[in-house]
């Protein structure tokens, strides 16, 4: 199986890269993003570019890739609603239209987030774009799922980018393993995240859209 990666180097697409180099059917992952992963590994190519609204110049590329495991994202703290839409659904739907149309069979998988507003009409601004982005990618001509994680804990020395993130991190990080035992709806890790993920684009998963319960069960 060959694989686009988008946000590896984040926190969820660091997970989802190890899981990837790991897994013994992953032939091939192709990292696009801004940033390194930092990671080095026979399987893996990084790609990266300022610009990743127009991908018309590296099409020829991006063609004969089975799955695209879109990680990509920022947080709406401090954003207008139109600069949030603009990098969470603007650069979702350029990505996943060029993909749609150099692999019209291939799984798309975007990681969303729980509490996600299908209606697009709620009154929290973030979910209202995210379910605008979902609504729209499963639109298109892809075997496309949308993931909704609530509380991912991080596993193998993975952290995010976010320097707030970080230390909600460390100051939960006694309580998460204990947290994702007790409570498998609303909490998952970066390494099931990865292996849903890998899962859901070998062999389908059983709903278009899924929560952590869902995730965990894959």
């Amino acid at each position: 199986m060959r694989i686009i990666l988008f946000g590896a180097s984040g926190m969820v697409g660091q997970g989802v890269l190890r899981e990837c180099l790991l897994d013994p059917e992953v032939e091939k992952v192709l990292a696009i993003g801004r940033s390194s992963a930092g990671y080095t590994h026979t399987k893996l190519r990084e790609l990266l570019r300022d610009d990743l609204f127009d991908l018309s110049d590296i099409e020829a590329e991006l063609s004969g890739y089975d799955a695209c495991f879109f990680c990509l994202g920022v947080s709406s703290f401090g954003m207008t609603e139109e600069q949030y839409r603009r990098i969470t659904f603007d650069l979702t739907l350029a990505a996943a239209q060029t993909l749609a149309k150099l692999n019209p069979e291939m799984t798309f998988i975007y990681v969303s987030g729980t509490g996600t507003d299908s209606s697009e009409r709620g009154r929290t601004m973030w979910a209202r774009v995210k379910g605008k982005t979902e609504n729209a990618l499963l639109k298109l001509p892809l075997h496309a799922y949308m993931f909704r994680p609530g509380v991912i804990v991080p596993l193998h020395g993975i952290q995010s980018r976010t320097k707030s993130y970080r230390l909600l991190y460390v100051l939960t990080g006694p309580i998460l393993p204990w947290l994702y035992a007790r409570f498998p709806k609303y909490v998952t890790t970066t390494e099931r995240l990865g292996r849903a993920m890998i899962k859901a684009a070998k062999e389908g998963a059983p709903k278009r859209i899924l929560e952590s319960v869902d995730i965990n069960q894959l």
